[in-house]
């Protein structure tokens, strides 16, 4: 079954410290490394790993960074048509700086990804038409995820909303929502309610079902997850592992999402591999080079539980 993912491409350059500077601070130390990274791109990846027939649209800049990234999705396997380039622009490029804990804060130059229009996604709507599924995140234009989720409605199909970064929906988008995956600080921008235990996250995502989303999945990081739907919800734990940098683990929790969804796995064990994989993602260290592929993501869960319990 066929997976459509849309979205950012970056080039990350990430510095590791001790600990995030303060404003109008300078911190020496640490290494430094050229990842790859852009939310579309991890999850499309990610979901490459896993096992499923992606289909990646994006969009680089006319520089040495958009060549590299087109020669590494050839190298993954992502067919080059779905590959765009803007050659008025720069390709998107993130500066990531990544703690000692495994905290990151994050700046980003969109570059080529700020000019993905949906014009230019005409050529392939008659493919994404017959998608099992389309993920897509909000790296790219507003106007363009607006458009994408107007199509995939009106043609039936289902999507998948990444609301990240944080961006407000008016209702008529909601309700043309397959399943959207907030954490929690997207959660309370969506909804307008504060989000401080699992109580009110809870509350928040019922709301977003009010609204006609689906189904709503709230990452609350290395606390799991909740799944609400029409007729049920679950809490999901997670176990605890030695953190090293928690970029992209959230795109990974996604990517692998979209996977198993296409493959027809049941929610609750969609879920679980999902945090499978996002959880091992962060012993590691940068954006792609943390995600691991499905034969470590099944190891891991024979040897590690995540709890699942109804909330309801």
């Amino acid at each position: 079954m066929s997976l459509f993912v849309i979205g950012s491409s970056n080039t990350d350059i990430v510095i590791y410290l001790s600990r995030i500077p303060k404003i109008g601070e300078t911190i020496i130390g640490g290494d430094s490394q050229i990842i790859y990274g852009g939310k579309g791109a991890n999850q499309a990846v990610a979901s490459h790993f896993a096992g499923a027939d992606v289909k990646f649209i994006t969009q680089l800049g006319n520089d040495t960074f958009g060549e590299s990234l087109k020669n590494h999705f050839n190298e993954v396997g992502f067919e080059q048509k779905y590959i765009l380039h803007d050659k008025t622009t720069h390709s998107g490029i993130a500066q990531i700086l990544v703690s000692d804990k495994g905290e990151n804060c994050i700046a980003v130059a969109p570059g080529s990804n700020g000019t993905l229009t949906f014009d230019k996604l005409i050529p392939f709507l008659n493919e994404i038409e017959k998608a099992s599924l389309v993920l897509i995140q909000f790296e790219i234009p507003f106007e363009t995820i607006v458009s994408l989720i107007d199509f995939c409605f009106e043609k039936k199909v289902k999507i998948l909303v990444n609301p990240a970064p944080a961006q407000n929906l008016p209702k008529k988008l909601l309700k043309k929502i397959w399943m959207i995956t907030p954490n929690e600080t997207e959660l309370e921008l969506l909804t307008k309610i504060r989000i401080t235990d699992e109580e009110s996250a809870l509350k928040a995502a019922k709301n977003l079902l009010n609204q006609g989303v689906d189904h709503c999945i709230v990452t609350l990081g290395d606390k799991g997850s909740i799944w609400v739907s029409s007729s049920e919800a679950y809490r999901f734990e997670v176990p605890k592992v030695n953190s090293k940098d928690s970029t992209a683990a959230g795109d990974i929790f996604n990517g692998y999402l979209a996977y198993s969804i296409t493959s027809g796995l049941s929610f609750d064990k969609a879920i679980k591999l999902s945090h499978a994989a996002a959880t091992i993602s962060v012993t590691k260290k940068g954006a792609q080079t943390s995600i691991p592929k499905i034969k470590e993501v099944k190891q891991f869960l024979k040897e590690h539980e995540i709890i699942q319990q109804s909330t309801v």
